[in-house]
């Protein structure tokens, strides 16, 4: 029998993003659910028949979604909040989508289930949502449908689930559940339900089935170990007749190897593609991973993740066919898969339409279409020996080859630049409670100080006027007075509402990474290399091909336009190198330490020369801090050590009198407080209205020593919260932090919301951060 090639995911908002437009058109009630459902089902289509076409053998089902896998899940197992008033039944649309972005209405008004980061990439899920007493019924057919809808094409798949240990290990209890926050104790609860799908499935004629569980990458206590083995061993004892692959990946099984290979299913998937270069750490060498695997395999499946689900370069083809090669002599040909390393969710559809990237650069890349193409080629060679892909080989070292020596990659200047940095570029002039005392004097700011994390509503007109800048049809001074008169408008918006500290609004700007990323040398963009955020939300990550250095300011010419329209403090916005680095397809050449010291050279120059042109206040953002946290706990030093001296790095140019704000994302923070107070920001933004302030515990138990501003506006949802949520969200706030330390603000930038929504929530923000002032001060 030949090696099989699979995959365990596909991208799903479509080459040119048709399912971004088809929800945002229904959302808007510009288009009907029958209409939307039209579009799904013909991406699906497209999408197995691409990979039926490429040649795979197991191509997946079940991995579309028309918001996010994990919601699906919760659909699946009906695990639904109760706030929804869900009576039980089959989960409909209207219902998916109000857990998703919240709803309101005369009759009804619920806000939107918690998001997070899907471990360590910028995928957003919605977080599992548990009750005291939870329990769990199948309720949605997606799985079933899926299947048969596949089937009906002539498509065979492997429909994937989401595992039990991973479900509940990425959940929570509501607030007020009043349970153990062990959750393991909910996986036996799940397993009738596993077995119920599975059952059906096999009745269906499905012969495997792909259980994703990366959980089993992390550091799992017993409790959730045990858990773990029993209801495996359940499931297969009660659903027989159906292959189970379980997929991990993201990191490698360590101390969970021996459990994973224990498990009574067909076969196991690992990921050998977080080599030492991405995870600073020699626990993630693929070849000790793939010998581990082999010893461990027995009379198992091994699928091996040797092609990058996650970046974007060119597999180097006889490297991966050598590991292949290895397992293929121990286990035999039949019990060996070859594939991506994790769902290819996470990168761009199809290089072929990329016409306009650099054709050298070009050549250095694969993306989803490219990937399969690998991973085909890969078993082909396995299968009947390297002779039989002697070409593809070829082609494979001479594009390494061209890479490697490429003088486009190097430059000296910013190696030299690297070598020079001394510790003083790395701390402040005066300490944190002294610059506070002098800030506050200079500011003038009132108690509860008001203002957002930087972009607002990106209209037709400004994209418009981009795209004509960028397509030549615009010349830079009608650009220039198109993007003024854009910033005006914001900041007399915010003079007119009563905002304490404004932002220019960021009309300028594609992404907070893209932009930045198109005046820095050494990145790369692309056309259509969309990925998908969370919902419709798309990203379109820049390349990090070469060294990063910048050539000329990025930023100052809009930021001092801004100010100079008013007598109110204007931020500067820049975003940090952590989420730079984190939020592009990275260079595989080299450590990406040293890629991100050198984006935080850049951010330094750019900080030095906003504080020159009289900028008083710069926020750096650093969205991703907790989201590029290695899995393991054993691998946070060095990272956390990178992350806190490139911060320091990029904002420590400053005088004492020039107040540092930085922003932080959907993360749980507890155990990396002390490197967040190390930072040495003056102020912090962080994101906390879904979870009702939660997440502001840690800065709390820590007594996170600088000013807080935690969310109380979900900019994730359409939903406009009402002047007494704020209040009462701000109430929390105080019970826990001094009312100096509080400003008031939105989750995150305003970028993606209508202007009718984020005028009437900006409004109500302001209205509520008075009535806390005037509770505070006793008069209210």
């Amino acid at each position: 029998m030949s090696i099989r090639a699979t995959s365990l995911g596909f991208p799903r908002v479509g080459l040119h993003r048709e399912l971004k437009k088809a929800l945002e058109g229904y959302w808007k009630g510009q288009s009907s659910k029958v209409a939307l459902l039209s579009v799904g089902a013909e991406l699906r289509a497209r999408h197995w028949k691409l990979q039926q076409d490429a040649g795979l053998d197991h191509v997946p089902s079940n991995d579309f979604s028309f918001y996010d896998q994990i919601l699906d899940m919760s659909c699946t197992l009906g695990c639904i909040p109760q706030r929804y008033g869900w009576k039980g039944g089959i989960i409909d649309m209207d219902l998916y989508f109000a857990m998703a972005r919240g709803r309101q209405t005369v009759a009804d008004d619920v806000t939107a289930m918690e998001m997070s980061k899907w471990f360590d990439t910028n995928y957003h899920y919605l977080v599992p949502e548990f009750a005291s007493h939870q329990t769990f019924k199948l309720s949605s057919t997606k799985v079933f449908d899926e299947y048969l809808e596949a089937k009906a094409l002539g498509v065979e798949t492997r429909p994937v689930l989401v595992g039990p240990l991973t479900y509940v290990s990425i959940g929570k209890y509501a607030a007020g559940a009043d349970a153990d926050t062990d959750r393991s104790a909910l996986i036996p609860r799940l397993v009738p339900i596993y077995i119920e799908i599975l059952t059906k499935l096999r009745n269906l004629g499905a012969q495997w089935v792909q259980i994703d569980e990366p959980a089993l990458v992390l550091d799992l206590s017993e409790p959730y170990r045990n858990a773990c083995s029993v209801a495996y061993r359940q499931i297969a004892a009660a659903a027989p007749g159906v292959n189970i692959l379980v997929a991990t990946y993201f990191d490698g099984l360590r101390d969970n190897a021996e459990l994973a290979f224990s498990l009574p299913v067909a076969g196991i998937h690992v990921d050998l593609c977080r080599s030492p270069g991405q995870a600073n750490t020699t626990a993630n060498d693929p070849d000790r991973i793939l010998e581990e695997c082999i010893a461990k395999a027995g009379d198992k499946y091994l699928s091996l993740g040797v092609v990058d689900g996650r970046n974007i370069w060119r597999n180097d083809l006889y490297a991966s066919l050598q590991r292949v090669g290895k397992a293929v002599a121990k286990l035999g040909a039949d019990r060996v898969f070859v594939a991506p390393s994790c769902s290819l969710l996470h990168v761009p559809v199809d290089l072929g339409v990329e016409q306009q990237l650099d054709a050298g650069i070009r050549n250095w890349l694969a993306f989803a279409t490219q990937k399969l193409g690998e991973v085909v080629t890969l078993a082909a060679g396995a299968s009947a020996g390297k002779e039989s892909i002697r070409a593809a080989l070829e082609e494979s070292d001479a594009r390494h080859l061209d890479r490697n020596t490429s003088r486009r990659i190097h430059n000296q200047a910013v190696k030299l630049r690297l070598e020079a940095i001394t510790p003083a570029m790395m701390t402040r002039r005066s300490s944190l409670s002294e610059r506070r005392k002098l800030q506050r004097e200079i500011l003038g700011l009132p108690q509860f100080p008001t203002t957002t994390i930087g972009s607002f509503p990106q209209t037709h007109e400004i994209r418009q006027a981009r795209a004509l800048r960028k397509k030549g049809d615009m010349d830079a001074v009608d650009y220039r007075n198109a993007m003024q008169k854009e910033i005006k408008t914001v900041v007399d918006y915010q003079l007119q509402i009563g905002l304490d500290v404004l932002v220019h609004g960021e009309p300028e700007r594609n992404d907070m990474v893209e932009y930045f990323g198109e005046q820095l040398s050494g990145f790369a963009f692309t056309q259509n290399g969309w990925v998908q955020s969370y919902g419709s939300r798309c990203v379109k990550p820049p390349i990090i091909f070469g060294d990063v250095s910048r050539p000329s300011p990025m930023t100052v010419q809009w930021a001092v336009y801004a100010q100079g329209l008013t007598d109110k403090v204007v931020k500067g916005m820049l975003t940090g190198p952590i989420t730079i680095l984190q939020w592009s397809f990275v260079r595989d050449d080299q450590p990406r330490a040293i890629t991100q010291r050198q984006i935080a050279l850049a951010i330094r120059d750019e900080v030095d020369d906003l504080e020159r042109a009289g900028i008083r206040m710069i926020q750096i953002d650093e969205a991703a801090l907790r989201e590029g946290l290695p899995l393991r706990r054993a691998d946070w030093q060095s990272y956390l050590e990178n992350a806190v001296t490139d911060f320091r790095i990029a904002s420590c140019t400053v005088e004492d009198r020039t107040q540092i704000h930085t922003h932080m994302c959907y993360s749980e923070f507890n155990d990396i407080m002390p490197s967040i107070a190390a930072m040495d920001a003056d102020v912090i933004s962080i994101e906390t209205s879904r979870s009702q302030m939660e997440l502001l515990n840690a800065f709390v138990s820590y007594r996170y020593p600088a000013d807080i501003g935690p969310g109380i506006y979900d900019i994730h949802s359409p939903r406009v919260p009402t002047v007494e949520e704020m209040v009462a969200l701000l109430t929390k706030a105080r019970q826990v932090l001094a009312p100096e330390q509080l400003w008031v603000n939105p989750d995150c930038g305003l970028k993606t919301r209508s202007w009718p929504e984020v005028q009437r929530a900006l409004e109500n923000m302001v209205a509520a951060a008075r009535l806390a002032r005037e509770e505070t001060s006793g008069t209210g």
